[in-house]
């Protein structure tokens, strides 16, 4: 008879997350109450950048940021952009709503369709986690942005 191997039990690791602070910025208008004040926010992340960079700011129930992220650095015209990173720092945070921004590196603020598509799945997962797609913010150079709020695509 054909002894049983016995399966070694398995190891279960115990963890905790936890926020880390990299650094601060000063921000002087505490509230976010239009794409401008956004934009404000996160232009100096943004701009004269080589590549795509795509970032999310989470805001508590006042509209106030709480911090910033880079979800992803991508290459001259693309940056993979997944729901799940985006809204990581979002739930750790305890953010009540979040505001999304990304780059063109070409100047040109026009949405592109995949642009599109990931701000209407951001929307739709935040719907579901109950934390609010606020805007997504296209920033460009010549101090020009596109905000998916204001031209009513959000």
């Amino acid at each position: 008879m054909e002894a049983k191997k016995k399966i070694p039990a398995k190891r279960v690791d115990i963890v905790s997350l936890k926020v880390v602070k990299e650094s601060s910025v000063l921000y002087e208008t505490r509230k976010i109450t239009n794409p401008y004040d956004a934009y404000k926010l996160v232009k100096s992340f943004l701009i004269d950048s080589d590549r795509e960079k795509f970032i999310v700011a989470c805001l508590d129930t006042k509209n106030q940021p709480v911090n910033i992220q880079v979800v992803s650095i991508g290459s001259l015209n693309s940056a993979i952009v997944h729901p799940r990173e985006v809204f990581k720092i979002a739930v750790l945070s305890n953010a009540s709503n979040i505001i999304c921004f990304h780059n063109h590196p070409s100047g040109n603020i026009s949405p592109s369709e995949e642009d599109e598509n990931i701000t209407r799945r951001l929307k739709e997962c935040g719907e579901i986690l109950g934390i609010g797609l606020v805007d997504h913010i296209i920033v460009g150079d010549r101090d020009r942005y596109f905000s998916f709020k204001e031209n009513n695509k959000i």
